[in-house]
């Protein structure tokens, strides 16, 4: 019986249609949840604002819940800038300090700040809470932007450091020897070097910011500070424990379409960022 071969070309296609296979699988089964959550945001349903036809009532009751749905949007839109600046700046300059410069007790400090992320986050909340108050910045979206960037410096320091090392020292060297200051060398030649590091921080940033629950429920006490995650928490109970299924899905569709948004028009980036320490040396 005759061997069956398989030319070089042939295993190349095969192995292209079981990528295309496997990553088409993957797409459907992380976005059926959402397109899912999408349609019944606007389909009937007993209970919900729309009851009969598909319309948009669930979407009339989230915008005027409360204080609005706008300024819901506008206080998570605070809290994720804030967020995302302080996290760049900070990692920004200690992922370029712990990459270019050596001072005593450096790996020992860069483990320790690493070893934030071994630490369950709950368990700060209340600690930082009382820190907060201290410093007279309790229930306020800036307290609750500090809180959040603080628990993103680890990785963001991380990948800044990494994203630095990728970068050639004769670069650096040669601004230096032209003239520019190390300020000026960081901000003229290290940052454009890095930006795809950066990009892939603050996108971390924001998307954490942006959608977290936990920590605006311990440090928010004022519903008008609320950000949005936090205000469809509270409109998704009703009367007698009902829930409000529909206004809740529409709340969940409006949550993720900055993030979606974002995330397309960064992945390029975002792709880059993640392959740089990949790629050092």
């Amino acid at each position: 019986m005759a061997a069956v071969t398989t030319t070089p070309r042939a295993a190349r296609g095969l192995g292209r249609t079981s990528y295309y296979v496997l990553a088409g699988g993957l797409a459907v089964l992380f976005l059926f949840p959402l397109v899912w959550t999408a349609w019944a945001s606007v389909a009937p349903a007993p209970g919900t604002s729309q009851d009969s036809g598909f319309g948009l009532g669930n979407y009339r009751t989230l915008l005027d819940y409360d204080a609005g749905l706008l300024h819901y949007l506008a206080n998570s839109a605070v809290v994720s800038v804030l967020t995302v600046a302080v996290t760049l700046t900070v990692s920004l300059l200690g992922g370029y300090a712990f990459a270019r410069f050596d001072f005593p007790g450096k790996n020992l400090l860069f483990l320790l700040t690493l070893a934030v992320l071994m630490v369950p986050y709950a368990t700060l909340l209340i600690p930082l809470y009382v820190l907060l108050g201290m410093v007279g910045l309790q229930n306020s979206l800036v307290g609750l932007s500090l809180v959040l960037a603080l628990f993103q410096l680890p990785f963001a320091t991380f990948m800044m450091r990494i994203s630095f090392e990728a970068v050639p020292k004769e670069l650096e060297e040669s601004a230096l020897i032209d003239g520019c200051g190390t300020l000026r060398a960081l901000t003229r030649i290290m940052v454009p070097a890095v930006r795809p590091g950066l990009i892939t921080v603050g996108l971390f940033a924001f998307l954490a910011a942006w959608n977290d629950f936990i920590a605006p429920l311990i440090l928010i006490s004022d519903s008008a500070k609320a950000p949005l995650p936090l205000a469809i928490a509270t409109l998704r109970q009703q009367s007698m424990g009902a829930i409000d299924y529909g206004a809740t899905e529409a709340g969940v569709t409006v949550l993720a379409v900055p993030c979606l948004v974002l995330f397309v028009l960064l992945q390029r980036h975002y792709v880059r960022g993640f392959m740089s320490g990949a790629l050092k040396g």
